[in-house]
This record gives C-alpha cells, structure tokens and sequence, in this order.
C-alpha cells in the first residue's frame, strides 16, 4: 500500500471557504504545494509564518 500526504486548506480556521487541496508522495512536497497554494490563492509570504503557524499547519497534513 502507497502512502501519500495531503492537505486541505478548508481546514485551516479561516479558510473554510478555500477548495484548495494538494496531495503528494511525500509530506515535504506537501509543504512546497502548501506555500505554492499560500501565495497564488491568498497572496500570503510563506517566509512569513512563524513556527506557530507551521506547527499548526503540520497538524492538517494527513497521512493517507
């Protein structure tokens, strides 16, 4: 069985209106799909968030 990574931005408080959804073999290429989506959807500098937000961030990556 193939273990894949995901993340949906819905869940993210605030964000419940967003369908943005990225899935990935890895966890780190959720991480670059997540920042991708972060500035293209929500004009938002990934650089910006601090380790609050990331370890909040961490907890949504399912492992699927």
């Amino acid at each position: 069985m193939t273990t894949h990574y995901s993340y949906a931005c819905k869940d993210y408080p605030g964000m419940e209106a967003c369908p943005g959804l990225v899935v990935a073999e890895t966890e780190s290429e959720v991480w670059q799909l997540m920042e991708l989506h972060a500035k293209v959807a929500h004009e938002e500098d990934p650089a910006q968030w601090n380790d609050e937000d990331r370890a909040q961030l961490k907890t949504l990556i399912k492992a699927e």
